[in-house]
């Protein structure tokens, strides 16, 4: 199955002079795998995992790299050669010398390719118990699969190829509108985890996917001991198991539970962001670029880290996903999930994308619009809603507003452009950046 970092890592193998990749994003999103992968590029291929081997850890003792790649080939009896091998630490933050090493390979042995990985790596990072080698390491981030990536899991290459070549003037084929809708549903079931995309590549069938989604949430919750107190569990038990009846609307604390305390729901939330668990789409009010510098800290929805994850949270019945309009299933909930996913997906690999939302609290004047993208100089609101232009009015009231040049709709409709409103399918949000070019001739 192929990922889209593969080209990404590709080009860093080739580049000179290059930084230490430290590999970021949840676990079981398939980071060993696309090292391993790339690892198959490289005539020697090491795996340093310090968590299943906890010996390796003393190597980090010394930060001097060639003291360390002594040890390290003492240790598994194997030499590493700068150039030729692809030095592969995992599990990197039981160690902070392993981390603040990473610096001295930069600077000491640049030809060596090393990367770094880990399931809990934030939290090492977030710690602020070291001096973290700002400068000398590059981070590089992994999500679940992209839909993208889904269908090129299911050998869609042919469908995916007519998007491409699509446009306003020659939309696809209403054959193939339907097939990728199709498509799109199966990936609401299926979501992003590579455990649950390989199962169903294997056999088409929804139900053992289902039971490693299920086994997934089951090791999410079990990692909580790994980086919550006893006491601290309760409440990350509380909000993963809670925030998924929030997807899509303004998360609040008491619906959580009344009776407990925001300040250690906050502190829960925070550790489940750092896990990679959970995202925030933070309110805004877009006065301008960047958006971020507009933002509400206290007002924010939140996004689940799969689809798919969701979906088996929410114990929802596949045939509705398979029969109804998506933006109807759950309130709207998977359809905004999708969305939120997707926008991070298509994002660049180097930083870690921030999603906001747009509204205005006026009485008898409020408007929500459900994303907030800049493409270039222009901030482009996203409405993910069914039905006429008549019930897009927050989206009409922001694109007046802000003088933006058009909104977008994301829904099952096919691929169009009417008076300044761009219909996107689920299936083409990869595709809004050229869209949008196209017709702004930017």
């Amino acid at each position: 199955m192929k990922r889209a970092i593969e080209k990404e890592l590709l080009e860093w193998k080739k580049s000179f002079p290059r930084y230490p990749l430290l590999l970021r994003g949840a676990r079981q999103v398939g980071k060993t795998y696309v090292v391993e992968e790339l690892g198959k590029t490289f005539e020697f291929f090491e795996i340093i995992n310090l968590e299943a081997q906890p010996e390796a850890i003393g190597c980090f003792e010394n930060l001097d790299p060639f003291l360390i790649l002594q040890k390290l080939e003492l240790l598994t009896k194997r030499a590493i050669y700068p150039g030729r091998t692809l030095l592969f630490i995992d599990e990197i933050q039981n160690s902070s010398q392993a981390i603040l090493s990473l610096r001295y390979f930069k600077e000491k042995i640049p030809n060596l390719h090393v990367i770094a990985a880990g399931s809990l790596l934030d939290f090492a990072l977030e710690s602020g118990t070291f001096s973290f080698p700002v400068g000398r390491v590059q981070f590089i981030y992994l999500k679940p699969f992209s839909f993208e990536e889904f269908a090129l899991a299911l050998n869609e290459e042919q469908a995916l190829l007519a998007l491409n070549h699509s446009s306003i003037q020659k939309p696809i084929p209403e054959e193939l509108h339907q097939k990728c809708l199709q498509k799109i549903k199966e990936y609401f079931l299926i979501g992003g985890m590579p455990a649950s995309v390989a199962e169903f590549q294997s056999n088409r069938s929804f139900l053992i996917p289902e039971r490693i989604l299920e086994l997934l949430l089951a090791t999410y919750r079990a990692d909580f001991s790994k980086y919550a107190t006893d006491a601290e569990q309760k409440y990350l038990r509380l909000i993963f198991e809670g925030v998924v009846y929030q997807i899509g609307e303004k998360f609040k604390y008491s619906s959580i539970d009344p009776h407990m305390k925001s300040r250690e729901l906050k502190i829960a939330l925070d550790k489940l962001q750092m896990a990679g668990l959970i995202y925030l789409i933070f309110a805004t009010s877009a006065s301008g670029i960047p958006i971020a510098q507009h933002i509400k800290l206290n007002k924010f929805k939140p996004l689940f880290l799969d689809i798919g994850l969701l979906q088996r949270s929410l114990q929802v019945d596949p045939q509705l996903v398979l029969t109804q309009e998506l933006i109807h299933i759950h309130r709207g909930a998977l359809a905004e999930q999708f969305v939120g996913q997707e926008i991070l997906a298509y994002a660049s690999f180097f930083r870690e994308e921030k999603l906001f939302y747009w509204e205005r609290e006026k009485i008898s004047s409020s408007a929500e619009v459900d994303y907030i993208i800049t493409l270039k100089q222009h901030i482009i609101p996203i409405e993910v809603k069914a039905g006429s232009q008549g019930r897009l009015k927050s989206l009409i009231q922001f694109m007046n507003e802000k003088k933006s040049p058009l909104g977008i709709r994301i829904s099952e409709a096919p691929l169009s452009f009417q008076n300044s409103i761009l219909s996107i399918p689920f299936y083409m949000i990869r595709q809004i950046p050229r869209i949008i070019e196209e017709i702004l001739g930017d």
